[in-house]
């Protein structure tokens, strides 16, 4: 029987880390014909629907939020907890999923099951966008248009750096908080999607001697002195200005002060997948709208 899990807006914050994720080769196979295939991990789903190929897909993973019409498929759990038993029950011909995924027993088991199971590069980079729709294409045996896409991607990245590079005036510093815990935030720092997207939007990470997603003491978020706080929107644990704001470490920065507070959907922030550079120049124009 499929296991439904909780509510996809439920696991936003958590689709975050879920981001930051090793490199892994794809396993040896591709599926050209596959019929039915379960897409593990937002972005992996995204690339899928991308390339015309979405009623292929019968399950998603509660990470797989875009486009819309993916969330009506079956949920086969959250990406780094997804159940076997579920997968399995959809009678896929074909499983992708994001590097990372998990955990290892269930992967261990759909790996063991004889059907083909491919696991795509997720690294934190935008330079890897491309490969990753390359990868995709591959797996589900549409190459030529995840070409046309991954070049349409990488022409549309460049546009953004390009026009941030010519960009004159200092760079804000952005502080990426994922939740509070125990009055705490869990901030964003190098080697995250978040610093990514930071830096391809035109801003400077605000705790980029981090690496990852860690908790910051006061003094740290006193010292990274942001100009602007970022976070994802919606879901339950989504974080608030008020709440932000109410810490007397975040009230005494900058943004503090000016009670600089940007929100933006987690999945076209952080998913590092086709649309990365409309978000990041979206994200460009909440930081400067005044222009740069």
């Amino acid at each position: 029987m499929l296991t439904i899990r909780p509510s996809r807006r439920q696991v936003l914050p958590a689709l975050a880390l879920a981001l930051t994720l090793p490199l892994f080769l794809p396993e040896t196979g591709t599926a050209k014909d596959a019929e039915r295939i379960v897409a593990i991990g937002g972005t992996v789903t995204e690339i899928i629907y991308a390339l015309g190929e979405g009623d292929r897909v019968v399950a998603v993973d509660t990470t797989s939020l875009y486009p819309p019409e993916a969330t009506s498929k079956p949920d086969i759990g959250y990406v780094r907890q997804v159940s076997a038993e579920g997968v399995l029950s959809q009678k896929p011909d074909l499983i992708i999923a994001e590097a990372g995924a998990g955990p290892v027993d269930s992967i261990n088991i759909l790996k063991a099951s004889g059907l083909t199971f491919v696991s795509i590069p997720s690294p934190p980079e935008t330079a890897a966008i491309p490969d990753k729709i390359r990868a995709v294409g591959q797996a589900i045996g549409r190459a030529e248009k995840a070409e046309e896409l991954a070049k349409s991607v990488e022409a549309s990245l460049k546009a953004v750096e390009d026009k941030v590079k010519a960009a004159t005036g200092p760079k804000k510093k952005v502080l990426f908080a994922l939740s509070l815990a125990n009055g705490r935030v869990m901030a964003a720092g190098s080697q995250s999607s978040a610093d990514a997207m930071i830096r391809l939007a035109g801003g400077e990470n605000a705790v980029s001697t981090i690496s990852g997603y860690k908790p910051l003491t006061d003094e740290a978020v006193i010292a990274a002195a942001p100009d602007v706080v970022l976070v994802m929107s919606g879901g339950a644990q989504h974080l608030t200005a008020d709440q932000a704001f109410a810490l007397p470490a975040l009230a005494a920065t900058p943004a503090g002060r000016n009670k600089a507070f940007l929100t933006m959907d987690g999945l076209y922030l952080l998913g590092l997948g086709p649309r990365a550079a409309d978000a990041a120049r979206d994200l460009h124009g909440m930081l400067y709208p005044e222009g740069q």
